[in-house]
């Protein structure tokens, strides 16, 4: 009896043991719970890594890059990075990134409006570029913070635009950060009607003539 006592006893200190040794081995940050909220969201972009140039690293402008950074900079608040466009006559762009839209179709973003002329119509817009025409040109969603226009509008980019939605509307909450969530892969099927590519092409970013606005971080998200 009190070998079979003892022989339980090791086993279960060897147990403990194990176990120690497991957990001291796996850094906490690695550590993944099945409740954690954030544990499927995915940062295309936090705007923490610059270039040679002081640009986000991987960015482009849509015109030139060389103007673009006339326009956009890099600046940081309270340990937030963001990109400031200001007088922007262009937008700016990554491509290739790393983004499935069907098994992460949320995208998330934040940004803030400082300033833009009285009853601007365009003041500014996140593109979600998920797949390229037959002449190599983006299949956009272009989605709006407007001045005037109903949040919901919904407009078609025709031959070689980027179909609009309208997120935001109205100047009441210049100066805040505000977060926008949508389902970019919903919002292609019904918009353009059909798959997007297997991977996105990119993300554009555009301030509006005339408006100061700061671009936050970017994510992708699991539905």
């Amino acid at each position: 009896m009190k070998s079979q006592l003892f022989g339980r006893i090791i086993k279960k200190s060897i147990g403990l043991m194990l176990a120690a040794i497991v957990i001291i081995g796996i850094p906490w940050g690695s550590l993944v719970y099945a409740d954690d909220s954030h544990s499927s969201g995915v940062v295309l972009e936090d705007f923490q890594t610059p270039d040679a140039d002081g640009f986000p690293q991987g960015w482009e402008g849509s015109r030139s890059k060389v103007t673009a950074q006339e326009a956009y900079s890099l600046h940081k608040e309270d340990n937030m990075a963001f990109l400031k466009g200001k007088g922007a006559n262009q937008r700016v762009y990554t491509k290739h990134i790393n983004w499935d839209p069907k098994t992460h179709p949320i995208l998330r973003w934040r940004w803030r409006v400082i300033s833009a002329p009285e009853n601007a119509d365009f003041m500014a817009s996140v593109f979600a570029n998920l797949d390229l025409d037959y002449m190599f040109i983006p299949v956009s969603t272009k989605y709006v913070w407007s001045g005037t226009r109903k949040k919901g509008d919904v407009k078609d980019g025709g031959m070689f635009g980027a179909a609009e939605v309208v997120v935001r509307t109205g100047n009441e909450q210049f100066g805040e950060w505000i977060q926008e969530e949508v389902n970019a892969y919903k919002d292609f099927i019904d918009i353009h009607k059909h798959e997007p590519a297997a991977k996105a092409w990119g993300i554009s970013l555009q301030s509006g003539p005339g408006v100061e606005v700061d671009f936050g971080s970017i994510e992708i998200r699991e539905k």
